[in-house]
């Protein structure tokens, strides 16, 4: 079976690879070709555990490659054409779908054959009849009655945890419409059913929903968490104990529920903009997506906020230690990142940061520039620094020494925005602790 993916972001190269994994030929296209030159070396443009050994895997074993184009060639010789691009909000919160729909007419201008083409990129309801549309005016240009099929299968994979994600996955959802799709869906999708993953047949509209609704929930759940964390502060409780105590009900469960300083990446603020965006285009008012996004905007500065309390509003030529840029570890994205705020108000008001991320530095430089010090090792960041922010939780910063803290820092406070660390255990060191929503 021949499978085209177009796009090599995170979903559509994670896809490819992993299909070609279990023994698909797989071509990946972008139209940017330094990417696709790099990927043809076995370089990955993304930062994902695992990818780079799956790639050079498959380009070796001749079951991967590459191409800056998405040809008549290639078009008719896949068996389903997987549509993989980015859908960036616009700027009134909605998915734009200018790169899906020009994916859906290259496509209908190439087409000799049956085609199924799928939407793996995070859509709106309503896009497959788009894309559907898009195809058959190409092929009405071209006076062609050639058949072909809108497939909606959504990707559920975690950033960091993405190959793992795709290759054990909780369900796969596929939205279809004809026999002969789910056919061809069954048959891509044998090698995870004989493993015992499940796939949910769907309606196409019903898929589409599914994603953002999956997404929605989850960062529901992360802004329910941290507003219960913030009114532990002012009442004295621990959200920690809070936690424990209604994650084990088994109608809640414990996961998404770790306080912090709220949520970030490529996906959970972009989708939950475009289903508000959807529901106001069908006059319908989603108020508790709308109080989530308030919420997570909000919460992006309390760790800040706690700074500025404890140094009495005075933070200028105050230097400041930063653990952490990424929005979550084991990625090197910084799509909406927390540290992006909290960096940007502690510049405001005069403050060096000094910062140190395992992976994510030159990202974070692509976006803020040279207006921060970044350093070598976490270790480095902490010289002279009168506090220390810990805003991602990567392994590397899972144990403190406090001989290190004591000796290169200048005053003894950490404010962590990740729950990371035990309270008792810092404070008994003689630092000043401050969490979220923790005793």
């Amino acid at each position: 079976m021949n499978i085209t993916v177009v796009g090599t972001g995170y979903v559509g190269l994670v896809t490819g690879v992993c299909f070609a994994e279990v023994g698909f030929n797989v071509m990946c296209v972008d139209t940017n070709k330094e990417k696709i030159t790099q990927l043809r070396k076995g370089v990955s443009p993304i930062y994902e555990p695992g990818i780079e050994e799956f790639l050079t895997r498959n380009i070796e074993n001749k079951r991967l490659r590459f191409s800056d184009s998405l040809t008549k060639e290639i078009v008719n010789q896949s068996d389903v054409i997987f549509s993989a691009v980015g859908t960036p909000p616009d700027d009134d919160g909605s998915a734009d779908l200018q790169y899906v729909l020009e994916v859906a007419h290259a496509v209908g201008k190439n087409m000799d054959k049956y085609t199924i083409i799928v939407t793996k990129s995070t859509v709106p309801v309503g896009t497959a009849k788009l894309v559907s549309t898009a195809i058959a005016e190409e092929l009405a240009k071209r006076e062609k009655a050639i058949p072909f099929d809108v497939v909606s299968n959504p990707e559920f994979l975690k950033e960091g945890d993405a190959i793992n994600d795709f290759m054990k996955p909780d369900r796969i959802v596929v939205g279809l419409s004809s026999h002969e799709a789910k056919e061809a869906m069954e048959k891509l999708y044998k090698p995870f059913t004989l493993n015992g993953y499940p796939v949910i047949y769907t309606d196409i509209a019903s898929a589409e929903m599914i994603k953002y609704a999956a997404n929605a929930m989850l960062a529901t759940r992360i802004s329910f968490i941290n507003d219960i964390a913030n009114l532990c502060d002012l009442v004295g409780a621990d959200v920690n104990m809070v936690k424990k105590g209604i994650g084990t009900d088994s109608r809640i469960g414990s996961k998404f529920l770790n306080a912090g300083i709220g949520y970030g990446g490529s996906c959970f603020p972009k989708d939950v903009k475009a289903l508000i965006k959807t529901a106001d285009q069908n006059n319908y008012s989603l108020d508790v997506l709308k109080s989530v996004e308030a919420v997570n905007e909000r919460q992006k500065l309390v760790l800040f906020q706690k700074l500025h309390l404890y140094f009495k509003g005075d933070l200028k030529d105050k230097t400041i230690a930063v653990w952490g840029l990424s929005y979550k570890p084991n990625t090197d994205d910084m799509r909406e990142a927390p540290s992006l705020e909290i960096i940007k108000k502690l510049l405001e008001l005069g403050c060096k940061v000094q910062a140190y991320d395992p992976v994510s530095m030159p990202e974070t430089k692509r976006k803020v520039g040279d207006v921060i010090h970044y350093c070598n090792n976490k270790n480095e960041a902490l010289e002279n620094a009168d506090a220390l922010l810990l805003l991602t939780e990567w392994n590397d910063f899972k144990v403190l020494n406090f001989d290190i803290l004591k000796q290169k820092m200048k005053h003894y406070a950490l404010f962590d925005g990740r729950n990371l660390y035990s309270s008792e255990e810092i404070t008994k060191q003689g630092f000043a602790y401050f969490g979220i929503g923790v005793c």
